[in-house]
């Protein structure tokens, strides 16, 4: 959802060229799948359209983005994990640092609630999403 919903902003925003973004996990079990039926219903429903496969974090993608968002301080382990450097290290962000409505550090998962849990993490992922592209340029 996070990189829909950041591709969807840069893209209202006419930053297309300035931006690049991926999503992946940290384990393998969702490779090739497409999002949750429930992401895609929230994103249908804000007009945001996303043809994501899953796929697993390599260590080259410390080499190919300049930030590297998480969603959870267990997210943030397992990447950090594979830094080889503190230059790698220093790309790791939670993705709730740049929520101005932060009441919490971590994007909660919605996966075993309805469908409300997904509308409230799309309403983090935009408020963090514009806040980090605003301060980007």
């Amino acid at each position: 959802m996070a990189e829909a919903v950041f591709m969807d902003l840069v893209d209202k925003k006419g930053l297309s060229r300035s931006f690049l973004a991926d999503s992946c996990g940290t384990a393998g079990y969702h490779i090739g799948a497409s999002p949750d039926y429930r992401t895609l219903k929230v994103l249908e429903n804000k007009g945001i359209k996303t043809n994501h496969k899953g796929r697993k974090f390599t260590v080259s993608d410390f080499e190919n983005f300049d930030t590297i968002f998480v969603m959870d301080k267990s997210n943030e382990q397992d990447i950090l994990n594979l830094a080889k450097n503190d230059l790698h290290k220093n790309k790791v962000k939670l993705l709730r640092q740049y929520d101005s409505i932060k009441q919490d550090l971590e994007v909660p998962d919605p996966y075993y609630d309805p469908i409300e849990a997904f509308e409230n993490v799309y309403e983090m992922c935009v408020r963090c999403c514009s806040n980090f592209i605003d301060n980007a340029n």
